[in-house]
Parts: structure tokens; C-alpha cells; sequence
């Protein structure tokens, strides 16, 4: 029986199990390295996020992304994007200098069998473990409007569904959305010869400023800190302090996650997109049919009034919902007998990113009601990787394995969880 199985094999998961490792755990990693990465992020996008922010997590503080494309000669600069090309090739350098080795493996049912669990694959005989880790990433979560679930298929996709945005040249894209996954979509397809027009219930778009230096005098960095999610004191409590974010009540920390560092697109991205993308801001969606091999939207203006718009696909770039219901691959009991964070259908979590369910733990987008924003984006998987293991260890340090008590009552969730977005 393994010490701790992982499944996901992202920046979380790759990271936790390196510090797994590290710890002298047995520990092993089921997944496709940097699958959304390298499969749901269209050519020709980049990081959002700083380099210097956007590091994997090894317990000796190495491997970081500055390391990676040194020995590539690439530049990692701050106030210069990164191609979301290098950042994937730096998380399969990562895999393969600093984490246990990936095992390229579907996980389909993971479910409490005695004091531990049992992980079922698709491509092999069942694996048992003590304690697990989901690190599934945002893919089960993929959020579409309501408006669009019933469209039949080739009329509506996701903006995590394609790697190649060329097979619209020529085509008009309605694309809904107003972050930075929409913004940059919007452009590509633009740039690659579509006609997109870009549809959204904001009334204006957020764009980040230009990053301020890192060297910059005293009394300026005081009052606007940096931080690994951008620069304020208020990006830096999220940043770098996950934990207090935890001790605060459900409620502050539900608003929080709803809120705080909401749809905005890149500063390096807006002559792009404002020179060649149409909007229609203020427009929300309530109705989409099928039209012959067209697609046909109803909007309704702020003021009520209602605007059709035709066209030939509709590209929904509305994020991701963490929801444990969504998570298939949790045994169905299991997941109903979580404690959840107050209305949102997210894992109340320990300290150690442990669930109600003794063992089981989470890390990425579903832990983001329980320790803030950061959980969210890449840099978050640090702070994830160090204390989730202790949390592993703590665990198996209670007679070396985990104990079949009962989980403490779940609370329930609502049907709707707020929109969460992640770059």
C-alpha cells in the first residue's frame, strides 16, 4: 500500500508529489503531465502572470522556471510575457528533473477501502493507498451558460477546447466572456483570419496596468508591494498568506473567492484586441438556437432591450465552477459526505489541505474557498505543496495509516456556485 497516491499531474500535483518524495514518502503520481497546458490552451497564448511568480514547487527551492529557460537561453523577465508553449515544456522539465516519475494513467474511481482508499485506473489492476491527493486541475469544472447547454454539437464550444483557432479563418466567432481567457481568444482568432465579435454583461473591460519595476524606491514599494498575484497590499495578503485566508469566517471567504482578482485582460494584450475585435458590453445572454448551421443568440441590452445576433460559432470563455459534485471521480458517497465551504459545493479544508474524510486531500481550484485567490493560479502550488504534505505526514504519523473514522456531518450546497477563473 502506497503512502500517498496523486492524481493530476499539473503544477499542484507535480509539485506536491516532488515534495512528497522529498519527504521520503511512497508516493505515486497518476496523471498526463501538464495536460491542460498542453492541450486546452490555444497556440499563440501567453502567461498572464509574472515568471518569477509562476515557479513549480521542489522542496530544495531548484527547478525553478528561471532555471528552466537558462538552460534553454530564454528570457524570464519580469514585465515580459511568457509563451504559454515555454511554460509547459518547463513543467515536463520539471516532471522529469524534480518529481517522481509520472505515471500516464486515467483515474476513474477513487474510493475509501479499509483505513485507506482504492484507486482505480483505466489501464491497469486497482492501486491502494493511505492517503490521496486530487489534483485534478480545472477541466471537470469547465463552466458553460445555460443558455448554451442545449446547442447541438459543432455550435458551441469551450475556450479550453482547442489548441487551434485557425479552423475558424473566415468565420464569424461570437465569443462570451470578459477575462483574460476571452480577451486573448477574441485576438487570436482575429489574428488567424475569423471574424470574432466579443459578447459581454460588463458594461466596460478591465485591463491590467503595466507591471511597476522590482527595484523601485522604498516608500513606493511600501505603500504597493509585489506579489506573486500582483502588486497592493491587498494582492499580497492573498498571495502570501494563504493560511489566514483559512481562519477567516465561511462567508468572508465564499465573497472573497466570488470577487477578488476578477476578469481583467493583460496590459500587453489590449492594442491587440482593441485594434481588430468588436464588442458588445452590457449584452446579456438569455437565449441560443440552432439555425441551420448557424447559431443564433438573444441579448438583452442593460435597458431591456433585446438584440439577435447570428453567427456561426459561439466560443464560451466563461471559466471553470469547482463543484464536488462535477467530481466524477470521487466515490458518489464519499463526495456527498463532505463538509463543504457554506453555499459554494467546495471541501471545507484543514490546515494541511485535508477533507472532512480523514486522508483524503485536496489542492487547485477547489480549495480556493478555503485558503483565497492564490489557489487559483499557479503561484499558489508552493504554498499547496509544503503544507498539504505535512498535512500527508500528520496523517500517517496516527498509527501509519488513515483511520476509518467517520467524517464530521457536510454541510450542503446550493445549486448555484459563483464563477471562478484561472490564468
Amino acid at each position: 500500500m502506497d503512502d500517498l497516491v496523486v492524481v493530476g499531474a499539473g503544477p499542484y500535483g507535480l509539485s506536491i508529489a516532488a515534495h512528497a518524495a522529498g519527504a521520503g514518502l511512497g508516493v505515486r503520481l497518476l496523471g498526463r503531465p501538464m495536460a491542460s497546458w498542453r492541450d486546452h490552451m490555444p497556440d499563440g497564448m501567453y502567461l498572464k502572470s509574472e515568471p518569477w511568480s509562476s515557479n513549480l514547487s521542489a522542496p530544495d527551492g531548484r527547478h525553478t522556471l528561471a532555471d528552466y529557460c537558462a538552460t534553454r537561453g530564454l528570457p524570464a523577465e519580469h514585465g515580459t510575457p511568457l509563451p504559454i508553449g515555454t511554460f509547459s515544456e518547463y513543467g515536463m522539465w520539471f516532471a522529469r528533473h524534480a518529481a517522481p516519475e509520472v505515471e500516464e494513467m486515467t483515474v476513474t474511481e477513487v474510493t475509501p477501502q479499509g483505513g485507506g482508499f482504492r484507486v482505480r485506473t483505466a489501464e491497469g489492476p486497482p492501486l491502494l493507498a493511505r492517503t490521496v491527493a486530487l489534483a485534478v486541475g480545472v477541466m471537470p469544472f469547465v463552466h458553460l451558460p445555460p443558455a448554451l447547454r442545449e446547442l447541438p454539437p459543432g455550435h458551441c464550444s469551450h475556450s479550453s477546447g482547442h489548441r487551434d483557432l485557425a479552423r475558424f479563418a473566415g468565420q464569424e466567432v461570437a465569443v462570451i466572456g470578459a477575462g483574460q481567457a476571452a480577451l486573448e481568444t477574441a485576438a487570436l482568432l482575429a489574428e488567424q483570419g475569423a471574424r470574432p465579435c466579443l459578447v459581454a454583461r460588463r458594461t466596460r473591460l478591465n485591463w491590467n496596468t503595466v507591471p511597476q519595476p522590482l527595484d523601485r524606491p522604498p516608500l513606493r514599494a511600501l505603500r504597493e508591494p509585489h506579489s506573486g498575484l500582483g502588486t497592493g497590499w491587498r494582492s499580497w495578503v492573498w498571495s502570501e498568506l494563504p493560511w489566514a485566508v483559512r481562519r477567516l469566517p465561511a462567508p468572508t471567504r465564499e465573497r472573497i473567492t466570488a470577487t477578488a482578482l476578477g476578469p481583467a485582460g493583460a496590459w500587453w494584450l489590449r492594442e491587440r484586441f482593441e485594434r481588430r475585435v468588436p464588442v458588445m458590453l452590457g449584452h446579456e445572454l438569455h437565449r441560443a438556437v440552432a439555425a441551420g448551421g448557424r447559431t443564433r443568440l438573444g441579448l438583452t441590452t442593460r435597458s431591456g432591450q433585446s438584440v439577435v445576433l447570428d453567427t456561426a460559432h459561439v466560443i464560451a470563455a466563461t471559466g471553470f465552477a469547482p463543484d464536488l459534485a462535477r467530481l466524477e471521480l470521487l466515490d458518489a458517497r464519499l463526495r456527498a459526505a463532505l463538509a463543504t465551504v457554506g453555499e459554494t459545493g467546495t471541501p471545507e479544508l484543514g490546515p494541511g489541505f485535508e477533507s472532512s474524510w480523514p486522508g483524503l486531500f485536496f489542492a487547485g481550484l477547489l480549495t480556493a474557498p478555503s485558503f483565497g485567490p492564490s489557489m487559483r493560479f499557479v503561484h499558489g502550488a508552493g504554498f499547496t505543496a509544503g503544507r498539504l504534505v505535512r498535512g500527508v505526514r500528520k496523517r500517517l504519523g496516527a498509527g501509519g495509516r488513515s483511520p476509518g473514522a467517520r467524517p464530521i456531518a457536510p454541510r450542503r450546497a446550493a445549486a448555484g456556485h459563483p464563477r471562478t477563473y484561472l490564468r
